[in-house]
Parts: C-alpha cells; structure tokens; sequence
C-alpha cells in the first residue's frame, strides 16, 4: 500500500484536541452530517475550556446496517483516529445522500485524555477497561499489586526506574511472558494510580457512549465497529483485535472483511498471547446495543517497541501522580508522550492514515452487503 500525500496527512492529523475537534465539525459540515454534541460536565481541558465528544451520522437514519467508528477511547492515540474520521468524511461528501447504511463517527469518546494527552479519563481511569456490569464486582486480578510498584514507580528518576525495569524482568524471567502481558493489560480494578485501571463506576464516557446509542443506533440490527488505537504492532502497519468469539460468525465475516492474515494474528505482543481483557468498549457497545450484532475490532498502530511503550505509560503515570516531578519537566514530558502514541514523523502519519483509509473503505463495503 502506497501512502498517502504529505498534503492529505497535513490536512487530516492536528496537533492538539482543539483543532482535531475543529477539523473534524469542518468535516462533518461539508459532508452535510448531522451533528450531535455531548458535553462532559464534570472536567475541563488544560486551559479550564469546554470539553466535548462530538458525533457526526450520515445515511438513513433508520438503516438497520451501520458503519460506527471511534477515536480517543485512549487520549492521545485519538489523533489518529481523528485523522481517520476525517479523511472518511471528506471521502463521503460528495456521496452521502447515495449511502444504504448509517454512518456514525464518534470524535473522542475520551475528551480529557484527548485534550490533556492522557491515555486515561479525568480519574485516571482506563477507559477500555470500564465497561464491565458493575452491578457485579469488578474481575480480580491479584498478581498486579505485585507488579504495581514495577509498572509504578513512586518517584521519577533514573535510580527509581532502573530499580522498577529490573524487578519487571525479574518477574518475567520467574512468570513468564504471557503471564506478564496478560496482568499488566487485562485491566485491574484495585489500585486507583495504577496502570488499565477500570475504576469503581462508569466513567462520564461510558454513560455518553449509551447515550449516542441509543439516540442514533436504535434499531439498528447490524453494526459493524472499528475503535482506533495506537502501540501494538509493527511501526506504521495495522494490528487488528477483533473481539468476536473466534471462528464465530461475527469473526469470520471480520476475516473477510480485512483478511484472515490480518484479523488471526498475534504479532503485537511480541510472542506473548492475549490477554484476557475486561470492560472493553467493544462490550459496551454489545450491551447498549443489545438487539443488534456488532462485528468489528480495536485497530492498531504500531508505534514503538514494548519497553519503550512501557516508560510512556510511566510518564503518563508520572505526570498525574509524581508531585515532586519539576514543572519545568512536564511540557518536554507530554511531548515524549505523545510521541509515543501518535508519533510526529510524516512519514508514520501517511502510511497509517492510507492504512486507515483502506480499512475503513472495507468495513463500509462489509456492513453495505452483510444481511
């Protein structure tokens, strides 16, 4: 696959949560979408503003088929979810009216982590791992309070950090791989500083995704989901986690939709199986749309290697709990972060913005023709 244009890149990835909010109302104005506005009451972006997660729909409202795809369930991996939704709205401007199927593009499911570059909502909670039934009590996941302090440290510097990457392959060298993998990422529900941690409730996002399904995916009957990401996999190259049961119905149509090559692969964990998530917003969207089959993945990107994802996690950890942490280090510290997740080279933003564009041109053909 060829990239796509400097200019195009250009013109769809922005540098902060403002102007992707900007460019994607700008988008969805010229492809004539309708336009619905959530506004989070309980926090405020960096600079005390408004925060808000915007959708755009297209097609026939009463459509039982339906494209829904999502940026910034992780902050600053929505930037290239941003992208993403708008190049797709710039692609249906010219025909919208001619769709068969809804179209409803969700621009920061996350707006705190959008705005303020944090992969967590406004209490510091993993929003992909909040959609449980919290009429139950949340998954145990006991072997984490023992990595906690590893993945944690309590202060931010280069004897503490040395300390906590010699413990964390300790434990992988004693537990294995897998195991590591699977504590560290499946969601834990005990320690509020900690990393993927799915909180005590639902989060203002969670309630806001309901709330956009039942105003614009009622009666739907199929649904066809991508939730963009970025970490996993090869730097630049697509890594798809699809959550339908495997060899399922819901499953096989994901293979033939963006390949079997691509959907039943495990090269994002570098060897290590995978975990055994909980509360993801796959399982939400299943839940609030309960009447419909929903097909469809988390989409990756591949940014940089596991032990450099894992110190961005520990910067954004840092950044919210270290208090001593100098302020003249944060500015320098986000950028890192941000890198991290949505990396600034050109060259990375086109070849995963045409990946993108591929991918969701194929979901739009498969929730088209599913019956």
């Amino acid at each position: 696959m060829q990239p796509v244009s400097i200019a195009l890149a250009a013109s769809c990835f922005s540098p902060s949560y403002a102007s992707a909010r900007g460019r994607f109302l700008l988008a969805a104005d010229r492809a004539g979408a309708r336009l619905d506005v959530l506004t989070n009451t309980v926090a405020r972006g960096p600079d005390g503003g408004t925060l808000t997660t915007d959708v755009a729909v297209l097609g026939p409202p009463d459509a039982h088929n339906a494209l829904l795809i999502f940026s910034g369930t992780h902050g600053p991996e929505g930037f290239v979810g941003s992208a993403a939704q708008i190049a797709l709205l710039d692609a249906l401007a010219t025909q919208a009216h001619a769709l068969a199927v809804r179209v409803v593009l969700v621009h920061a499911i996350n707006p705190w982590g959008f705005a303020h570059v944090s992969r967590t909502t406004e209490n510091n909670v993993d929003l992909n791992r909040n959609f449980i039934d919290w009429r139950s009590p949340p998954p145990a996941n006991p072997p984490y309070a023992e990595l906690h302090p590893l993945l944690c440290p309590s202060e931010w510097s280069a004897r503490a950090l040395e300390t906590a990457n010699t413990g964390r392959d300790a434990w992988i060298a004693k537990n294995g791989l897998d195991a590591y993998v699977d504590v560290t990422s499946r969601g834990q529900y005990s320690h509020p500083d900690g990393q993927h941690y799915g909180g005590t409730g639902r989060e203002w996002s969670n309630q806001a995704l309901e709330t956009i399904i039942g105003r614009h995916l009622d009666g739907a009957k199929r649904i066809a989901l991508i939730d963009w990401h970025t970490g996993l996999g090869e730097p630049g190259e697509p890594f798809f986690l699809c959550f339908n049961e495997r060899g399922g119905p819901g499953w096989e149509r994901a293979c033939g939709w963006w390949g079997r090559e691509h959907v039943e692969t495990k090269g994002g964990f570098e060897g290590a199986g995978r975990p055994s998530y909980s509360g993801l917003l796959f399982h939400g969207v299943q839940r609030f749309a309960a009447e419909a089959e929903v097909t469809g993945a988390v989409i990756e990107f591949g940014t940089l290697g596991r032990a450099e994802m894992q110190r961005a996690l520990q910067i954004d950890h840092c950044l919210k709990f270290d208090a001593a942490l100098p302020k003249s280090q944060h500015a320098a510290m986000r950028e890192q972060l941000l890198d991290a997740f949505s990396p600034f080279s050109p060259g990375w933003q086109r070849s995963v913005l045409g990946h993108a564009i591929r991918i969701q041109q194929q979901a739009l053909q498969g929730a088209a023709g599913w019956r």
